[in-house]
């Protein structure tokens, strides 16, 4: 039982949420923020042992084009918006059952990183049940307010993605 304490006390784990989306059966997209990057899992539970099908990580972008220089940094809405998009056909095109949005013990703010990756998935055709007025605006999505104006970069990333995926 110290590990349960622990866990609670670190805030690392909100087990009355856990046990919740675990009842639920359904497989889980999670979001975890760290210092550089946004990550998603696709994860399945089976006996509260979860299996990690899918992973990304905003560092992918690079990959597709995303600016090196300071334009963005791969932790910020375009980029969340970005990873969800990404994990959003990975899912479909594995043609995996629907998920939940995970979001552990991070805080939801309205129109923040979160809401931008989950408006990515849903972008991509993931079917989440999640009001439209909580998502970014569309200018901040593109990252239209940042310093130097990133939405021409992120126009061609996303096509990139699509084509791609």
């Amino acid at each position: 039982m110290k590990t349960l304490k622990k866990r609670r006390k670190q805030g690392k784990t909100n087990y009355l949420k856990r046990l919740k989306l675990l009842k639920g059966r359904s497989p889980r997209i999670v979001f975890r923020k760290t210092n550089k990057y946004i990550l998603a899992q696709y994860v399945q539970s089976k006996e509260a042992q979860d299996k990690v099908e899918e992973g990304i990580s905003s560092k992918i972008l690079l990959k597709y084009g995303w600016p090196k220089e300071s334009k963005g940094s791969l932790k910020s809405i375009p980029a969340a918006y970005l990873t969800g998009f990404l994990a959003g056909k990975k899912i479909l095109k594995g043609k995996k059952e629907t998920p939940i949005l995970d979001l552990g013990m991070i805080r939801t703010l309205h129109k923040s990183k979160v809401y931008g990756f989950a408006k990515g998935l849903v972008d991509a055709g993931v079917k989440l049940k999640i009001k439209e007025e909580i998502f970014p605006e569309e200018n901040r999505i593109e990252g239209k307010h940042m310093k130097k104006d990133f939405s021409d970069a992120f126009k061609k990333i996303k096509s990139r993605i699509q084509e791609n995926e």
